[in-house]
């Protein structure tokens, strides 16, 4: 079974061939990283840690045994209890019910190990996958918004006393 880590730096290169194996699949749904994400992912790898070290955000990947990244689950924009998930699973993993365990998984250590209370998802209408997951998690429809200059939908959670769900 696949298991969710908080990322760490041995993680830099089954994360970077993760993002590069999965990048059109992604682009397809997700605003694309663009080409500086890659040309310059150390960089990026190190600034994610500093912001994770400080408490601002908790980035974890989703790791077979074999130690391949299979997804990524994060957690940005931590303050006052509150954080914004997003989520990603690799094209060949897809459909198995991966992501819909890792966000059950993120919701409980957002609540016992971060003390979060609330989370905020957003995705794009035609993502059918990520609005299904987040309705199976318990996320509300909240409203609407823009991402990245496409339509998108928000979402929200309370974890206060059914983070066990």
């Amino acid at each position: 079974m696949p298991e969710l880590q908080l990322l760490r730096p041995d993680h830099a290169p089954a994360l970077l061939a993760f993002e590069r194996e999965n990048r059109a699949y992604f682009a397809a749904t997700v605003p694309d990283r663009g080409d500086r994400f890659f040309a310059r992912f150390d960089e990026v790898l190190r600034e994610r840690l500093a912001e994770q070290d400080a408490g601002v955000c908790y980035f974890h990947v989703l790791v077979d045994a074999a130690g391949a990244v299979l997804g990524r689950v994060n957690l940005v924009d931590v303050a006052d209890g509150s954080a914004d998930l997003g989520y990603r699973i690799a094209e060949h993993a897809a459909g198995r019910g991966l992501a819909t365990s890792a966000v059950r998984e993120i919701c409980r250590r957002a609540a016992d190990s971060y003390g979060l209370t609330v989370l905020r998802a957003a995705t794009t209408p035609d993502n059918a996958a990520s609005r299904a997951v987040l309705a199976r998690t318990g996320f509300a429809l909240t409203g609407e918004t823009r991402l990245s200059g496409r339509p998108g939908l928000t979402y929200l959670r309370r974890l206060e006393g059914d983070e066990h769900t």
